[in-house]
């Protein structure tokens, strides 16, 4: 029986978590000889107090949408796929594909093509390390690292020798044509008399995500397949005693997974950089990571965790910018937020759920 009501799972906990990282974060600013309180508002304003902040938080959310989702579905499988950054280049690789060597009429019609073919490049990237675990026994974390790194040698060749304009020192496709640009938010909220920042990077990609967050709770919640996956991650023995096949449910899992993690190339190749380049990924897909954890794996709370992220990351590089405090600052800000929703999620867990059963016993 479960002794917290879902919401309290899925908000409660979460947000306590982030208070107490929050806490520490104040008490290391302090120590660096800078003003927390200062540092926040500098950060709400340059990540939420224009048009401009808004269109970077909502392009870097965005991201952290896609690999939170893959992350997710993994996750429900009793599964950590730590390989999202991999899927999500080698997903930017089908983008340029697709749009470099294939000429579209509109950008809609690309859109449609380029996010079924980073789909398809990142899910089948996710299917080498499933494979292995699944006839293998090869263990999942490890080979997802490893196949990482493998991907980024993998693009840097294609991207040299392939790819690469001739004449062109820049390991870098050519600009995809005009045809294929995505519209912004700027492009999108006009028509509807909404002034948005026009140079910020946040596009139409951002929808997609929404649309992605929707239909992976129908998948998880609402379909067989999806129950198949949540009974695997609860108990092999029984998900084998019901039918279900481990091997099946493994590499569904981990392709869906893939698919998710390469999709995030329709934002950051396709909708901002309008091209394909080194290190496009920017960590995003170890990001994923800690949005997935802090999500509780359910798609409305890595929505709102993508955002908390994508604040972060528009607010740290106005606190570099503007103050003495380091970039790398926010790097610690995440790894309290990862400590508290992971390795001491039980500190936070422990208390609320003796204050809920207090309540429980106390109304009966």
């Amino acid at each position: 029986m479960n002794v917290m009501p879902k919401w309290a799972d899925v908000v409660l906990i979460p947000l306590i978590s982030l208070v107490l990282a929050a806490i520490l974060s104040a008490l290391v600013i302090l120590a660096i000889g800078e003003d927390p309180v200062a540092a926040v508002k500098l950060m709400i304003d340059g990540a939420l107090g224009s048009s401009y902040g808004w269109g970077y938080t909502l392009y870097y959310a965005t991201n952290f949408m896609f690999t939170g989702l893959a992350v997710s579905v993994a996750f429900h499988a009793r599964m950590f796929n730590i390989g999202g950054e991999g899927q999500a280049m080698l997903g930017g690789l089908g983008v340029a594909m697709v749009c470099v060597y294939i000429p579209w009429p509109h950008w809609s019609l690309a859109l449609i093509f380029a996010t079924l073919g980073a789909a398809l490049f990142g899910a089948a990237w996710a299917a080498i390390p499933a494979y292995l675990q699944a006839r293998r026994g090869s263990h999942i974390v490890i080979t997802t690292i490893m196949f990482n790194f493998i991907a980024a040698a993998v693009l840097n060749y294609v991207l040299v020798n392939v790819m690469r304009p001739k004449g062109s020192m820049d390991p870098a496709t050519a600009r995809f044509p005009d045809a294929v640009h995505l519209p912004s938010l700027h492009d999108l909220l006009g028509p509807l008399g909404i002034s948005f920042s026009k140079s910020a990077p946040a596009n139409i990609s951002l929808l997609v995500a929404i649309g992605a967050c929707v239909l992976i709770w129908v998948l998880i919640w609402r379909t067989k397949l999806g129950f198949e996956i949540r009974a695997y991650g609860h108990s092999e023995s029984g998900a084998l005693y019901a039918g279900i096949s481990p091997f099946k449910i493994t590499m569904i899992a981990m392709l869906i997974s893939g698919g998710l993690a390469g999709m995030m190339a329709i934002n950051n190749v396709m909708g901002e950089a309008e091209r394909l380049v080194l290190n496009a990924t920017e960590g995003a897909g170890f990001i994923g990571i800690a949005v997935a954890l802090m999500g509780r794996s359910h798609p409305f709370g890595v929505f709102l965790a993508a955002i908390l992220f994508g604040f972060l990351y528009q607010g740290g590089a106005e606190l570099a910018l503007w103050t003495k405090i380091p970039r790398e600052l926010i790097v610690v800000i995440q790894a309290l937020v990862i400590l508290f929703t992971g390795a001491l999620d039980n500190m936070v867990r422990m208390p609320v759920e003796r204050v809920f059963l207090a309540l429980r016993k106390g109304d009966n």
